[in-house]
């Protein structure tokens, strides 16, 4: 791995930022636009990536290992965005994901899951 001076990197980092930041502010990030899988790999870095006690966040189901979980996880995604596009979108996809995945009202740390999974999907992105 290369060597990248500090402040090259952190220009880098507030130049992506601002980038972000204005696409954000004019309504220009599309959540449904981003594939299954990169809201599969954003997922698993919002239920706490390799560190995770539970891979992708996935309790409810038994699994194997980690690929099976991430199978898992694809599966729940692809089911949400099937039942967003029959519902007619009623709000934007990660959110309507993020309702029947981690239910905000299940505990008190999963309302913040869905900005969760938009920051890294937003990472992914650049």
């Amino acid at each position: 791995m290369r060597f990248i001076p500090f402040r090259v990197r952190i220009f880098v980092g507030i130049v992506i930022a601002m980038m972000l930041l204005a696409g954000i502010c004019q309504g220009e990030v599309v959540w449904d636009s981003f594939s299954n899988e990169q809201v599969v790999n954003a997922i698993f870095f919002a239920e706490g990536g390799e560190k995770a006690t539970y891979a992708y966040g996935i309790r409810s189901i038994p699994y194997k290992d980690k690929a099976d979980a991430r199978q898992i996880c694809l599966n729940s995604v692809r089911n949400g965005r099937r039942r967003w596009l029959n519902a007619g979108k009623p709000s934007d996809l990660i959110v309507y994901i993020g309702n029947r995945y981690c239910p905000p009202s299940s505990h008190p740390y999963n309302k913040y899951w869905v900005n969760n999974v938009k920051r890294f999907l937003i990472r992914e992105a650049v």
